[in-house]
């Protein structure tokens, strides 16, 4: 088909360039650019023959464009680290659209990958929450999960949602009918999609482990460009290979999530250690206790400056004027009791706490710098070396005006196999969310990283697959899944055999 008998396929809105078709020689885009006429995108391909082969691309309730301004927005994340601008970005009108897209990219090798463009504010603001490039699509096609931002249904103890739709609205939702999510992030404008792509942890995760393991079922398009309903019971290689599998076996475009019954307030009390085995031995009792509905905890300087200190953030949910006994929550622990507070507030303010934070780190130009954020898991027998380790590395520098986070779960609340853990019962999770102040190295923060993610693996640890760590190998992919390895690459090799689906996490590269 010739360029000139190419039909047009929407309405091209501004100063966008729409695209209609793929040019299988030159292997660009051919785009309607505003005046209505057909080129090739991007620039440097403009040259290409008139009388090139073209493949149209199919009809579309949305649209696909490939603008300057548009592929420079996706070619970014919230990390600041990593630049891949994709080819074209997909703004979906439709699930079938993704489906679409995703066939017609197999058919041609072109790279697809899922961009959450989670936050809050003016389309400006808005971006994936990856740290290192994971969700992008270099030279291919970013999916805007904005496109997939609709709420299908809230019933007793479920939820449908599609894929863009993120957890602040949904909680909203559940809220405004008696329900809750079971586990949230702590930041809550992150897309459902992407966070059950790599697991979604918070501070539920000790009694209902990651997001993943709420999930009832979803709706995947494949990199064959199927689309496929999986759960447990029904395609089931497929429904535990995406959840947590990193965007590698196919595009969560839908999900059933199980809901609990939402509680009016929140108590939230805040303990502080200046010993570390004595922070470690009541995290782990509180958890096992289950004295808490949630806890998390985190890691800050002290007020001398002169090294660091510990607190446990617990979290008892409770209706009307049946406030727990503040005395009984903090007995027998080892905190320094002077220094313990109590806030009361109503679950919804604790849900969105972090909003706050994120408002003061936009207001002081923080948010959008570079941000080498690492996550990692670390096995309950040698968290202590691994942190005492970490703390003598670590300056304020390294933090920033972030945070450390740094708590426990039992590994047997996780479900999922993709979401591969130490091999012990107990572990603890490390969260390092910098936010380094303008001038701070950031190769220097990377090498950090690395050193940070090499200890922890010599000592029995996981990564959580958003941190930034450079240079990892494919036999450190193989180590990070071990016997889970297999799995992966089975459900790759029948899923996405043309290996197009989100080449920026690295895993099969």
């Amino acid at each position: 088909m010739s360029k000139s008998s190419l039909p047009r396929r929407s309405v091209i809105v501004g100063a966008a360039a729409t695209v209609i078709g793929w040019n299988t020689v030159g292997r660009s885009w051919a785009v309607e650019t505003p005046s209505g006429a057909a080129a090739d995108a991007p620039a440097e391909a403009a040259g290409a023959s008139a009388d090139a082969s073209l493949a149209a691309l199919p009809p579309l309730d949305g649209s696909m464009v490939a603008d300057t301004g548009t592929l420079a927005r996706f070619g970014g994340d919230f990390g600041h680290l990593v630049t891949a601008a994709p080819r074209a970005v997909l703004r979906p009108g439709s699930v079938r659209d993704v489906a679409t897209v995703v066939g017609f990219a197999r058919r041609h090798r072109i790279p697809v990958a899922m961009n959450g463009q989670s936050g809050t504010g003016s389309a400006a603001e808005l971006e994936s929450h990856s740290s290192y490039g994971q969700a992008a699509a270099p030279d291919g096609v970013a999916i805007d999960a904005r496109g997939l931002n609709r709420i299908v249904r809230i019933a007793p103890g479920r939820a449908v949602v599609e894929a863009g739709v993120t957890w602040a609205q949904l909680t909203d939702a559940a809220l405004a009918q008696g329900w809750m999510p079971p586990s949230l992030t702590d930041y809550l404008h992150l897309s459902v999609g992407g966070t059950l792509s790599v697991g979604g942890i918070g501070g539920g995760v000790q009694r209902f482990g990651f997001q993943v393991d709420t999930v009832e079922s979803v709706d995947v398009v494949t990199g064959t460009g199927e689309l496929v309903t999986a759960s447990a019971s029904a395609n089931r290689e497929l429904f535990e290979a995406v959840l947590g599998g990193g965007g590698q076996a196919g595009i969560i475009v839908r999900a059933t999530l199980r809901l609990v019954r939402a509680r009016e307030r929140a108590l939230v009390l805040n303990l502080f250690y200046d010993d570390l085995a004595d922070y470690l031995a009541d995290q782990r009792k509180l958890m096992l206790e289950r004295r808490f509905d949630l806890h998390v905890g985190d890691v800050s300087r002290n007020a001398a400056g002169t090294g660091w200190r510990y607190k446990v953030e617990g979290v008892v949910h409770y209706d009307g004027a049946a406030a727990p006994d503040r005395a009984k929550l903090v007995r027998g622990l080892r905190c320094v009791a002077a220094d313990t507070t109590f806030v009361d507030q109503t679950a919804r303010e604790y849900a969105f706490r972090v909003d706050a934070f994120a408002g003061y780190l936009k207001g002081a130009g923080l948010w959008s710098q570079p941000k080498p954020w690492l996550s990692l898991f670390l096995p309950a027998s040698t968290t202590e070396t691994f942190m005492r380790e970490a703390t003598a590395m670590l300056t304020p520098e390294d933090l920033g005006a972030g945070l450390l986070l740094f708590y426990p779960f039992r590994t047997d609340v996780f479900t999922r196999p993709m979401t591969v853990m130490p091999k012990e019962p107990v572990g603890f999770h490390f969260d390092l969310l910098s936010f380094p102040f303008p001038g701070a190295d950031h190769a220097a923060a990377l090498r950090r990283n690395r050193r940070l993610h090499d200890l922890a693996v010599r000592l029995g640890g996981k990564r959580y697959l958003i941190g930034a760590i450079p240079d990892v190998t494919p036999a450190e992919w193989r180590r990070h899944y071990g016997t889970q390895w297999g799995r992966a690459v089975a459900a790759k090799h029948r899923f996405d055999p043309a290996g197009i689906l989100t080449p920026g996490q690295g895993i099969h590269s």
